[in-house]
């Protein structure tokens, strides 16, 4: 490939929707949850998720897949968590990470998640959950299951590709962790001292708006 190694291309390309996020209970309302309506494009078919089932899945593919980046799923949360404004900006959160999950051409066709999008039956998912956890192919052996090329291969060139990736890395590993700290920080003071400006220049529109409402017959309502 002349723009180097890449994975091919999913034969079957999907969707997947995330939606009606619904309070339930069991051990006779011991125990309560939020269930996702989950429907993949090419089934049609929908199947009910909680929390714990993407986390599953989530574990399950940083264990089987240690060279790809699966991003992580919105933060677990003990308290609060059946407030209508969390259960919607969860749902919106886990929407992101599936669409992200469905166009990776390897991750969209694990069969662990195949199972996750699919199986409707509890005993059935039981049985696909043992299989996924009982894989071998995990790890670095996950490299077993690559195809080498037929061609020949210049062992000068491989080696120069390879230490131009180990270097392409360390970059980006480290970047990327300088990116986090910056961005917590002006989190940070966008929570402490910038809210309170932010706030302030709010009012000042608004009293702006509240002198044009002070101006028949009010042409400007649509500043408010």
């Amino acid at each position: 490939v002349p723009n180097g190694p890449q994975w091919k291309e999913s034969p079957q390309p999907f969707a997947c929707s995330i939606e009606d996020p619904t309070k339930q209970t069991k051990f006779k309302g011991i125990k309560t949850y939020i269930s996702y309506r989950v429907t993949p494009s090419h089934t049609g078919r929908p199947v009910y998720r909680r929390y714990k089932h993407f986390d599953w899945l989530y574990n399950r593919l940083l264990h089987k897949f240690t060279v790809i980046s699966v991003p992580h799923l919105p933060e677990k949360q003990a308290t609060g968590r059946f407030e209508e404004d969390f259960i919607e900006k969860r749902k919106r959160r886990l929407i992101l990470w599936m669409n992200h999950m469905t166009s990776h051409p390897v991750l969209s066709q694990y069969e662990g998640f195949e199972h996750f999008l699919m199986c409707a039956d509890d005993k059935q998912w039981k049985l696909g959950k043992r299989r996924a956890e009982k894989d071998e192919m995990v790890g670095a052996h996950f490299m077993l299951t690559l195809q080498i090329p037929n061609e020949h291969q210049d062992l000068q060139d491989v080696e120069e590709r390879v230490d131009n990736f180990k270097a392409f890395a360390k970059k980006m590993d480290d970047s990327v962790l300088q990116l986090t700290h910056v961005a917590s920080e002006l989190v940070r003071k966008h929570l402490g001292g910038f809210r309170k400006e932010f706030q302030r220049l709010g009012n000042s529109f608004q009293s702006i708006s509240q002198a044009f409402m002070l101006d028949p017959p009010h042409r400007s309502e649509t500043l408010n």
